[in-house]
């Protein structure tokens, strides 16, 4: 059970027995209003210093976004990822809900990309899937149809399997779609982690696929955000969730990912977790001496 991405020159493995992927959530101007307004007037220097600081943060795949209203998205997303190419070397998902954008998107990445993202619709599976066989991309398949996002796991779970069986008949294979079961806010929805847990369970026992979610959204509209995404990224681990998409710049998480793959036995030797930690330890050994420099001057 593996899915494979790759840009120009690397590959990245997603699967449970490969170190956790985090997909970076950054270049996404929903609810960004000063991205929002630069991708628009064509000004992509945020764009480009966030996918710099993401992927030295760790991500090893970014998504990319250009849902603004009243703006030629198919233009601004293609640019948006040419640019993002021209300045880090890792996969890219390519996140609309417009197919044109989606199809300008695929014509102008360089390797194997992920698609974010398609529905249970009948409508939206006849749109996107024939995209994905044609540019062989992966996708993402977000697990709600024309009824709407439940709160019930069987109905959610059902949705997932008409969108990897429908994969199927177009010639996708199962390793190429990834589900979300959606992560919803738990402070609205008490269950939403439970929920989405035993979900992935059962797309990775039953349909044999890999899962991912938007771990960010768990914590919507809670206090101390950061350290409920954190746990949850933990739990979603353990349960067997081999990537992410959510923020690197919170050190919190990346720390927590490290951790949790050194114990599960994902990081051989512990040598990701050494190098960072002894990176951290390097740095605040300089900065004591940097104190102890300006006290004795």
């Amino acid at each position: 059970m593996e899915t494979v991405l790759s840009s120009k020159t690397k590959t990245v493995q997603i699967g449970p027995d490969h170190p956790f992927v985090i997909i970076g959530e950054r270049i996404n101007p929903t609810g960004r209003k000063a991205l929002a307004a630069e991708m628009a007037a064509g000004d992509y220097s945020r764009v480009e210093s966030d996918a710099i600081a993401q992927v030295e943060a760790g991500a090893k795949v970014l998504d990319v976004n250009a849902g603004i209203p009243l703006i030629d998205e198919p233009a601004v997303l293609a640019e948006a990822i040419k640019r993002v190419q021209s300045l880090v070397d890792v996969p890219i998902s390519i996140d609309s809900s417009v197919i044109a954008a989606l199809e300008a998107g695929l014509q102008v990445v360089e390797g194997k990309p992920l698609v974010n993202s398609v529905t249970g619709e009948d409508e939206r599976l006849d749109a996107v899937l024939p995209l994905i066989k044609k540019y062989n991309a992966a996708v993402i398949a977000i697990s709600h149809d024309e009824s709407g996002i439940s709160e019930d796991p069987e109905v959610r779970f059902q949705a997932a399997k008409k969108i990897v069986e429908r994969a199927e008949d177009y010639g996708i294979p199962r390793t190429d779609v990834i589900v979300d079961p959606l992560a919803m806010p738990v402070g609205a929805m008490n269950k939403a982690g439970k929920t989405l847990l035993e979900i992935a369970r059962r797309c990775r026992e039953e349909l044999g696929v890999n899962t991912v979610c938007g771990a960010s959204n768990i914590s919507f509209g809670l206090p101390n955000r950061k350290h409920l995404n954190a746990t949850f990224v933990a739990m979603i681990m353990a349960a067997g969730m081999p990537c992410a998409i959510t923020n690197p710049l919170h050190e919190e998480i990346m720390m927590t990912v490290l951790a949790a793959d050194a114990l599960r036995g994902s990081d051989e030797n512990c040598m990701a977790w050494i190098t960072a930690n002894r990176t951290e330890d390097e740095a605040a050994g300089q900065r004591r001496e940097r104190r102890s420099r300006r006290r004795s001057g």
